[in-house]
């Protein structure tokens, strides 16, 4: 496994990160023993950053609970972000963030669920948020607190997360947000900000939610909450069809270069080979993944394989 200073903290983290979102029924049920196994799969192959929220889960938070009870005896060992701003969505039951008190209790509830006394990195979960004063103010009341060490923002816009990072008077340490083979936006402007900036970066996505795995096709039928919105007659049904489209040039043109790795391995690598040494956060349904998602993390693509894969 190849370790990369995580930003301006410093701390050495492991360049592939475990994804707890799909450990909480989300995208398809597992057991408290499949979520333990994801788990310590990913400690023993060398994984020693997990990124969860308050939100993940079914019923919401399940993701942090199995996460904070498989972490126990180890959890001096590992890094964990974990993110505040949607509980409750999918119920109608969200808890509004509407005071600097508010995110505290929030953050309170966190560190709970996981069993922990602190949380390594808290970040804000609104991504499109205007006014991120609440979350900056509660943030450093939780560090003051002890309940948190750094903290940060999951977002996509470089306007957002430099309004963050202004208020927070540089404080702001940590971005999470999409980035891969099939996004790769955050290359223009987000990407060379965090460099100038030394913010750490949390890759998502960076399997386009599983389909750069190449094993989906236009007739998959999705029956996961998260990807159900991809089927026929469905909202999300045109923007899948388009990435389809492109995951089978990408196939195409991994093929013609003749590497000797599969799709998975490359899409991850894509992400981690990036000069902002993005920490790539993919999830896992079963511990198999994961053992795949960490043989990725061994090795950067060479400078040839990079440059042919920005040019589809």
């Amino acid at each position: 496994m190849l370790y990369r200073d995580f930003g301006k903290i410093g701390w050495k983290i492991s360049a592939i990160g475990q994804g707890c979102w799909n450990i909480g029924n989300q995208w398809g049920t597992i057991t408290d023993e499949e979520a333990d196994k994801i788990i310590h799969t990913a400690y023993d192959q060398g994984i020693n950053l997990f990124d969860v929220a308050e939100s993940y889960g079914i019923p919401t938070g399940l993701s942090e609970i199995r996460l904070g009870r498989s972490l126990s005896g180890i959890r001096e060992q590992v890094f964990i972000v974990s993110k505040i701003g949607w509980w409750g969505s999918r119920t109608g039951q969200t808890v509004l963030k509407n005071t600097a008190d508010m995110i505290r209790l929030c953050g309170h509830a966190c560190a709970g669920r996981l069993r922990t006394g602190w949380v390594d990195v808290m970040l804000c979960h609104e991504a499109n948020i205007q006014e991120p004063a609440i979350y900056i103010d509660g943030f450093e009341r939780l560090r003051k607190e002890g309940f948190i060490r750094e903290y940060g923002i999951s977002t996509d816009s470089l306007e957002v997360l430099e309004r963050f990072y202004n208020l927070s008077d540089g404080h702001c340490a940590v971005v999470e947000l999409d980035y891969s083979i099939l996004n790769r936006s955050p290359e223009k402007d987000i990407l060379p900000y965090c460099r100038e900036k030394k913010i750490a970066v949390l890759a998502r996505g960076p399997m386009a939610m599983g389909l750069l795995s190449g094993k989906y096709s236009i007739d998959t039928n999705f029956t996961d909450e998260v990807r159900r919105g991809w089927n026929p007659g469905e909202a999300g049904r045109e923007a899948f069809v388009k990435k389809i489209e492109k995951v089978e040039s990408v196939k195409k043109k991994l093929k013609s270069l003749e590497m000797k790795v599969d799709m998975t391995t490359v899409a991850i690598r894509y992400v981690i080979s990036h000069a902002a040494s993005p920490v790539a956060i993919p999830g896992a349904t079963s511990f198999r993944q994961v053992l795949g998602n960490a043989e990725a993390g061994k090795n950067l693509l060479l400078p040839e394989e990079y440059a042919v894969i920005q040019e589809i």
